[in-house]
């Protein structure tokens, strides 16, 4: 690096989650910091939500709110308008208990008279269960806590939905404006949502973008986007900072960038921004950062996409001078200086136990390995760096990290946000923690493989291991033949009961909607889960429809999956996910409401003893497997 390296700001758009910071930005600034760069960051998508849910927020909303029209009212707005002097009065404590820092505030939020309660508190009456009381059901006696978390998130969601009806339709807490960036091949939707006069949130975000500079006075932004959630925020970010302090340069990538932008060519995308990267960010940053300090031509810039030219003779071209990426074992230590741990919210969107752990709770992300050991699954975008390069460092390393980690937050619950978590290395590391008597809580993504025996399982558990997520996706033996996958069902419920029985919660991805796969095989699929739950083997799970990208085997080889993709529409922006046709012409949108309502109360324990296909509001077939097909698994020995 040159001895006058550029200043780095790292941002996180929002919006991500509001439980624990988006890690990339923490992986980056630690990086940078090891190789002697002086980087910094911020976490805008807290500092947004925190500055909209303040009482200043609730002034702010509450004059927008009073503009819309009384015969577009919806329940939402009305009892908002006829409740703001309460919600003015409780937000700024509300948002203080969610952060830890009132806890002494459960009681009153418990008492069901504290709180104004809009149309979400209305799901309280959804749970079938015969308690008339299902939060008492839900949390017991001891459950303070958790009860008032629920009630208060509950709260914030109501307010959420006033900020889409009366400020901007596309606001959420987890994303923000996610339709007009999701796989959209023109840039055409987000240049007129950025060419559109900002609103309340837009004004709110670019207040907190100018006090960033202010504080950091930056050469270079880095605009860390890992969901088309995320992308709206982070272009008004850069055109904020275009506007205030032209002279700072501006790069975006993430998830969404390696996935969705790889073949950008539209120009207006670097009206926001000056470098679009691709990949693991490490060396491209690099190679950046001697660029902007002068050291370095773009032409050796790395995998970064630049505009040249102006007006109508602009052009967009990808620099790929080849460099080796920065091996897993030297990036060094991910750091959490400069965000406010403290103020994060512990947010408690369903009574699940393994469930909540997505929003409840402030986790250190650390990443096992680079990529997947596997990379052989047909709906995975195996053929992409995040995917296909498979790099792994020692249990010491890792090890290592996670003290260093703990020391610097001194907190000690982590996440392992890995594609595919490795036994094997999580063996080593399990025999590590214990021999280190580190005494973290952690949990993290598998696959169901047969490394995975109890006696596995159990060390895993005795080093920390508190819950465990995993793809089953299709409950079908034909169809994870068909994906790849490597396991079968029998092999997935040994695996699940064995983690189970160690103690450990267990999630599973499941996905409908696959290629060739007939109603048969989603009721089939449905009585497999039901005996999932009801042996004990899983405690959660969600389902999701497949969708099919240019990435992925199936997107690369439609013949041998027995579907024909739809054409890409035109347009020089993103292009990830790609239509096809199925020849079996189900329609697995109506049968995946049946499949989202059925796993939404086995979650909760009910409707556990129900014919599956009593979940179906239309007809289907008898599942052809036994009810005790699972039970027979796990008396049989793998």
């Amino acid at each position: 690096m040159p001895s006058l390296s550029p200043r780095v700001l790292a941002v996180i758009p929002p919006m991500t989650q509001l439980n624990t910071p988006y890690p990339s930005t923490a992986y980056l600034t630690g990086f940078l910091r090891s190789r002697g760069v002086p980087a910094v960051q911020e976490d805008l998508a807290l500092a947004l939500v925190l500055r909209l849910l303040s009482p200043e927020g609730m002034r702010a909303l509450l004059a927008h709110a009073e503009r819309v029209p009384e015969r577009r009212r919806s329940l939402t707005l009305q009892v908002f308008l006829s409740e703001a002097p309460r919600y003015q009065a409780t937000i700024g404590r509300v948002i203080a208990f969610l952060q830890g820092r009132d806890p002494t505030l459960a009681h009153r939020i418990n008492t069901r008279g504290y709180l104004p309660e809009g149309p979400r508190f209305d799901s309280l009456d959804g749970y079938l269960h015969e308690d008339a009381d299902p939060l008492a059901w839900a949390f017991g006696a001891l459950g303070l806590q958790d009860r008032a978390r629920h009630l208060a998130t509950l709260y914030l969601n109501d307010l959420a939905d006033v900020l889409r009806e009366a400020v901007d339709p596309r606001f959420e807490f987890v994303r923000y404006a996610e339709s007009i960036a999701t796989s959209q091949a023109s840039f055409d939707p987000l240049a007129d949502a950025l060419g559109a006069p900002p609103n309340l949130i837009d004004q709110t975000l670019a207040e907190l973008t100018q006090a960033a500079l202010a504080r950091h006075q930056p050469d270079l932004v880095l605009l860390s986007v890992p969901f088309p959630g995320s992308v709206y925020a982070a272009l008004r970010i850069g055109q904020t900072i275009k506007a205030l302090r032209p002279e700072t340069r501006v790069a975006l990538g993430g998830g969404f960038v390696n996935t969705e932008l790889r073949e950008l060519s539209d120009p207006r995308v670097f009206d926001f921004v000056d470098f679009v990267t691709l990949d693991a960010g490490e060396r491209p940053l690099l190679a950046l950062i001697e660029h902007v300090a002068g050291a370095r031509p773009a032409e050796q810039l790395v995998r970064c996409f630049v505009r040249e030219g102006q007006g109508d003779a602009a052009r967009v071209r990808l620099h790929s001078h080849t460099e080796p990426d920065v091996p897993f074992e030297q990036v060094g230590t991910p750091t959490w200086d400069g965000l406010p741990l403290h103020d994060y919210l512990s947010l408690l969107d369903m009574l699940n136990p393994m469930n909540r752990l997505w929003s409840d709770g402030r986790w250190n992300k650390l990443t096992v390995a680079h990529g997947c050991y596997w990379k052989k699954c047909s709906f995975c975008d195996v053929s992409l760096d995040y995917i296909s390069r498979y790099e792994t460092a020692t249990a010491t390393v890792l090890a290592d990290r996670i003290e260093a980690i703990v020391k610097e937050t001194g907190q000690t619950g982590f996440h392992f946000v890995d594609e595919a978590a490795p036994p094997k290395v999580l063996r080593a590391l399990a025999q590590e923690l214990i021999d280190r008597q580190l005494g973290i809580s952690w949990w993290g993504n598998v696959r169901f493989e047969k490394s995975f025996t109890p006696e596995l399982c159990q060390l895993l558990a005795e080093s920390g291991c508190i819950a465990i997520s995993g793809g089953l996706e299709v409950a079908s033996d034909r169809l994870l033949q068909r994906m790849k996958k490597g396991v079968s069902v029998d092999q997935v419920a040994r695996v699940t009961h064995a983690f189970s029985e160690a103690g450990i919660l267990v999630h599973a991805y499941l996905m409908y909607g696959f290629p060739t796969q007939t109603v048969q095989d989603t009721v089939d699929a449905l009585e497999y889960v039901r005996q999932l739950f009801e042996e004990g083997c899983i405690q959660s799970g969600f389902f999701h429809r497949f969708a099919c990208t240019v990435h992925s085997p199936v997107g690369q080889d439609p013949d041998a999956y027995g579907v024909r993709l739809l054409p890409l529409p035109p347009g020089g922006f993103a292009r990830n996910d790609v239509g096809f046709i199925d020849p079996t012409g189900v329609d697995h949108d109506q049968l995946g409401k049946a499949l989202k309502k059925a796993i939404y109360n086995f979650m909760h324990g009910v409707g556990l003893d129900a014919d599956v296909r009593s979940w179906f509001d239309i007809r289907v077939p008898k599942p052809t497997v036994s009810r005790h097909r699972i039970g027979k698994a796990l008396s049989e020995k793998g």
